[in-house]
């Protein structure tokens, strides 16, 4: 379950814009031996010197490698109904399990218009800096799926030009066979429940013959 905080202090003079109200802290520890308190520690004092209602997330004893984490994936499916209005981790690798990741993260989280603050990297989305750097991990992102779909239109060509053919290989059916059973007064789906194959393929197979 999430917990909850809420500081009613007045906010200090540079604050994030008054649209955040609830922010989503995430914190995460490999082993089961380690304390996420250090980590919780400073990001709650960033959230509460500015007034934030708080929902925690801690994941303890996972890898950043492992692609499923519970506590990640339920702060996820809250980012997507809109439970919160910012995200607030410590570094970007105790966030994201790769580079990968994190553009796609950032991407969907600008889509669903939430702010995104790294306390050590000083990334904050909020700020001019910030929206920037969301609109260069969209063009980032959008050009690595471009990149990927020019490869995959490369190596079809490339296999194409070498005699590699694509798509499932014709279904094998003995024409005489289809023609005798019809001959005999089957119906076209008797001769294929016969035969094992579609309509279609025996179909085409007795015109080929004709």
């Amino acid at each position: 379950m999430a917990v909850h905080h809420r500081n009613t202090a007045s906010s200090p003079a540079q604050e994030p814009p008054l649209t955040i109200a609830r922010v989503a802290l995430y914190a995460r520890v490999s082993t089961s031996d380690q304390s996420p308190e250090s980590q919780l520690r400073d990001l709650r004092q960033y959230a509460e010197a500015r007034g934030f209602e708080i929902s925690e997330y801690v994941d303890t004893g996972f890898s950043g490698t492992k692609q499923n984490r519970p506590a990640l994936d339920r702060l996820m499916d809250d980012a997507r109904k809109r439970h919160f209005d910012c995200i607030l981790v410590w570094p970007f690798d105790r966030f994201a399990r790769s580079t990968k990741h994190l553009l796609i993260a950032l991407e969907e989280f600008r889509a669903l218009g939430i702010q995104f603050i790294s306390y050590q990297e000083n990334i904050d989305t909020t700020s001019p800096l910030g929206q920037a750097l969301f609109t260069i991990v969209s063009a980032v992102a959008q050009l690595e799926r471009d990149l990927i779909r020019e490869r995959v239109r490369a190596g079809l060509r490339n296999a194409r030009a070498k005699g590699k053919k694509f798509g499932r290989p014709p279904a094998k059916v003995d024409a005489d066979r289809v023609a005798e059973l019809r001959r005999e007064g089957f119906s076209w789906s008797q001769v294929c429940r016969t035969l094992n194959v579609s309509k279609g393929s025996a179909q085409r197979s007795v015109a080929r013959m004709a």
